[in-house]
């Protein structure tokens, strides 16, 4: 492994302050004169990105993650797109008459026409199956083989971030994208069902009736309970992400595994293997809308999110943090 890959490395003989003191000049030397790898980054690049140590710099670093994140074009067209689905779907049944199930939806759809709180459930329902996981897959699939694919992830480790610092703050961008894109869908859904079908109390799927704001901190509790789920699926695209520099093949790559998940998970046959299958737990969230919560229900989907993201963390860590950089 070369200096470059571990910053912490100091040459042979030197001490640590001075190794760093040296490690500091060669990347402002190298900022200074722009002689970057393929001359993919600019030196006004690397000041913009913030590369200090302390928490300053960690503060500044997860900034820019996520300026990066939500500030690239296709991303921000993919959120668009995640929002479009629930107006669609709020305007689809609103010129209909008849509405009609989809899939394993819980009767979300039927109950739209009586309160609109519910083209929110309707969507994260709909989209829970490919849209919400092609936007993780999109995201976790390009956050280190993105850096290497551009010619940027050589210069993270050299100017300097720690290998374990940037898996953190990649990941800690993947959870925050997550969790916004889950509550995006949920709040166009509200705001456009209550638009066309009106509110109201809600009739949960037990029959009990509650107020609306006791409806909204249900359904806020489903986007933390998906949140995890998916961000488990974002775990194991930060891994994939870090076998390539291909960011295009860690996202199809990400993305065929949860639909390999969903298959199995519908043939009976395979009924043992299902509890240990990434996206089997994600429909779980319905028991937040049953009085009283079934909250024995949902441990298995939070422990197996948890176990997911530990394991593929953990081999992320491992397979990055000996990796020869050499883009």
């Amino acid at each position: 492994m070369s200096a470059v890959d571990s910053p912490a490395d100091v040459p042979p003989g030197s001490s640590p302050a001075t190794g760093a003191t040296a490690s500091g000049a060669v990347a402002s030397s190298a900022v200074a004169s722009g002689a970057f790898p393929g001359g993919t980054v600019s030196p006004g690049t690397v000041r913009r990105r913030g590369w200090r140590s302390g928490r300053t710099g960690r503060a500044r670093f997860f900034r820019s993650e996520l300026r990066l994140v939500f500030g690239r074009r296709r991303n921000q067209a993919g959120m668009a797109a995640l929002a479009a689905v629930p107006v669609i779907i709020a305007v689809a049944l609103r010129v209909t008459d008849g509405p009609t199930e989809a899939g394993r939806d819980p009767g979300f759809f039927s109950a739209i026409s009586g309160n609109g709180f519910f083209v929110a459930l309707a969507a994260l329902g709909a989209e829970l199956g490919l849209f919400l996981p092609i936007a993780v897959a999109a995201i976790a699939g390009d956050s280190i083989a993105g850096e290497a694919n551009s010619g940027t992830l050589r210069y993270l480790l050299t100017v300097p971030v720690g290998r374990t610092r940037l898996l953190a703050v990649k990941y800690a961008a993947i959870v925050v994208f997550v969790a916004t894109v889950t509550l995006l869908v949920a709040a166009i859904g509200l705001l456009a069902g209550l638009a066309l079908f009106g509110g109201g109390p809600v009739t949960l799927l037990s029959g009990v009736q509650v107020s609306l704001a006791e409806g909204l901190l249900r359904l806020l509790g489903v986007c933390a309970y998906l949140t995890v789920g998916l961000c488990a699926l974002g775990a194991v695209g930060l891994f994939v992400s870090t076998l390539t520099e291909q960011p295009m093949g860690a996202t199809i790559a990400t993305t065929m595994l949860a639909v390999t998940s969903f298959v199995l998970d519908s043939i009976p046959q395979l009924d043992w293997l299902h509890p240990y299958l990434l996206t089997h737990h994600w429909q779980a969230f319905v028991e937040l809308l049953r009085d009283p919560v079934a909250f024995d229900a949902l441990r298995p989907g939070l422990l197996s999110a948890a176990g997911y993201a530990v394991v593929f963390l953990s081999a992320a860590w491992a397979r990055f943090g000996g990796r020869d950089v050499t883009s």
